[in-house]
């Protein structure tokens, strides 16, 4: 991975993990925790998607995989936390 690729995930990551955050109204998680959660939840979504036989391309696709991805992260662990 080039460091402007590395950069680009990053990047996504920030915003899926911010806009996961909304969704979930949980509100953010500061610059490094949004990133966390949406480079976790880009290899969640990644995943999932691939099981599903839907195919992710270009930025978009990277970002909507990674949202969706977030989103189950949090789910997951909200669930975990009340447990």
């Amino acid at each position: 991975m080039t460091l402007k690729g590395l950069i680009i995930f990053l990047v996504i990551g920030a915003v899926a993990g911010w806009i996961a955050g909304h969704i979930m109204r949980g509100g953010g998680f500061g610059l490094v925790g949004d990133i966390v959660v949406g480079v976790i939840g880009a290899l969640i979504g990644g995943w999932l998607f691939g099981l599903l036989g839907i195919a992710v391309g270009g930025l978009i696709g990277s970002l909507i995989a990674a949202v969706v991805g977030a989103i189950i992260l949090l789910a997951l662990l909200r669930l975990i936390k009340r447990a």
